[in-house]
């Protein structure tokens, strides 16, 4: 009930000028919007700022509820360049080995390991990553492989030679699948990289073994092709100088035989050495020492006995018939000198034909032996070569089925339990942020552009240069 006295103006109490925020520097101000200013508006419209932060958090919060989940699963990797392989026998410079991860961490999302990931999971029917592509079916692997680059985040262990790879999708069984697909993929080409060159060396390595394996039963047939046709032995091919002992041995007996030739000749030549040889003889020697002896009786008989004495006459018979034995044996040595002697020249004859022969044969003999010396020469190199080739086959072999590998699979990827992305508690207050600052903002806006009204006292004093003495408040006389 209103009462009857008139409301007269009163000084404003103590405590509403406390609420006033102005100050003499604010009065003094040349203009803009001072604190007290802003109180005032947000004043008059916290119910319509209130109402607008509940309803951009509650509208924000649920679109950050319906936001999709984005499930990561991590596979780990591990680099180690320096398992080497024997075959390849490689060594990096100290910039190659700086860039061999970065390199790899590039070629795991190329298309090249891409492309095995799309066929194998058939991502080209999933709509996660389609993204409801509309064109040529051939540009829909490029698509598609473009959408699980995205998906991809493959990067370096601080400091580490470890390599993660991570793929984000909307489920997590999914990016377990991809994850462990990428590093399957990734893992088969480099194992097939570091590998093939090595069975390939093999491979060679196998066909030039039994390159040289043929080689060697060649040499082996030709030289027992060449033994049966000329006859030889082992022991003949190896040991050619025996050969020439016959020969030698020819030679020693012809040298002999033209000595005794030449000392016959010489007798016949020489009437003193023929005599010499005639006197030399044992016979002659006897029957001169004989004839010698019946001389010295003779003498003796004569000078006792007559001419015509018996005695005288029989040793004169028998001096007569060893003078005629000793011209026989005389002429008989004669004979058997040139007898002898053409013994020796025929024997000489027979000798020299002999050698001749003997080293025709030695000669064309040498020749065979040579081309068989030739012959196992090469079965010899062959049999070496081939030997020196097969001592290392098994280590080829071995190492060639090493399975060598850069990387190898710390981990696999298992479906995560919780999701990582959106963080929706960060969202949230984000969105809470920014309704908080629309609910506060848009008042301000609308009073300073829109609705200006005259709130407190710096609205006079700032805008208009009107000094306020005095701020009047509610009269609580008023109101009954």
């Amino acid at each position: 009930m209103i009462g009857s006295r008139p409301t007269l103006p009163v000084p404003a109490p103590d405590f509403e000028y406390a609420l006033l925020p102005g100050t003499t520097e604010q009065e003094t101000a040349p203009g803009g919007i001072s604190v007290a200013q802003v109180i005032c508006i947000l004043r008059a419209y916290w119910l319509y700022s209130l109402l607008t932060f509940v309803m951009l958090v509650s509208v924000l919060g649920l679109v950050i509820k319906m936001l999709p989940k984005v499930y990561v699963a991590t596979a780990t990797l591990i680099v180690n360049h320096e398992n080497k392989d024997p075959l390849a026998a490689r060594d990096f410079g100290l910039g190659e080995v700086n860039t061999y991860i970065p390199t790899q961490i590039q070629l795991i999302t190329s298309q090249v390991v891409l492309q095995p990931v799309v066929a194998r999971l058939n991502l080209t029917s999933d709509p996660e990553f389609t993204g409801g592509f509309v064109g040529p079916p051939g540009a829909l692997n490029d698509v598609v492989s473009k959408s699980l680059r995205e998906a991809l985040q493959v990067q370096q262990g601080a400091g580490s030679q470890l390599v993660y790879i991570s793929a984000s999708s909307k489920f997590p069984v999914r990016a377990a699948k991809i994850a462990n697909a990428v590093a399957d993929a990734y893992l088969e080409q480099e194992r097939q990289r570091t590998n093939e060159p090595a069975g390939e060396r093999a491979g060679r390595y196998s066909s030039e073994v039994a390159e040289l394996r043929a080689k060697v039963m060649a040499a082996q047939d030709r030289v027992t092709e060449f033994r049966q046709q000329h006859g030889m032995t082992e022991g003949e091919t190896n040991n050619a100088d025996l050969e020439g002992a016959a020969l030698a041995d020819l030679q020693q007996k012809l040298l002999a035989a033209q000595n005794a030739r030449r000392e016959l000749e010489a007798r016949q030549l020489d009437p003193r050495a023929d005599s010499d040889s005639v006197l030399d003889s044992a016979a002659v020697q006897t029957l001169r020492g004989k004839l010698t002896t019946q001389e010295a009786e003779m003498a003796e008989l004569r000078a006792t006995l007559g001419p015509k004495h018996p005695k005288v006459l029989e040793l004169q018979s028998q001096m007569e018939a060893t003078r005629r034995s000793l011209a026989r044996e005389v002429e008989s040595i004669s004979t058997n000198n040139s007898v002898q002697l053409a013994r020796a020249r025929e024997l000489e004859a027979k000798y020299l034909a002999a050698v001749a022969a003997e080293r025709t044969r030695l000669i064309q003999r040498r020749g065979v032996q040579d081309q068989g010396a030739k012959l196992l020469l090469e079965l010899q190199s062959a049999e070496a070569t081939y030997k020196k080739a097969l001592d290392g086959y098994d280590q080829i072999m071995f190492a060639s089925a090493g399975n060598y590998s850069d990387v190898s699979l710390v981990a696999r990827a298992d479906p995560p339990v919780k999701s990582e992305k959106p963080n929706k508690i960060k969202y949230f207050l984000m969105s809470c942020a920014l309704s908080l600052g629309l609910g506060l903002g848009w008042p301000l806006g609308y009073e300073l552009l829109m609705n200006r009204r005259l709130r407190c006292r710096d609205d006079l004093e700032r805008h208009f240069g009107i000094p306020v003495l005095a701020q009047l408040g509610p009269n609580p006389r008023s109101a009954t």
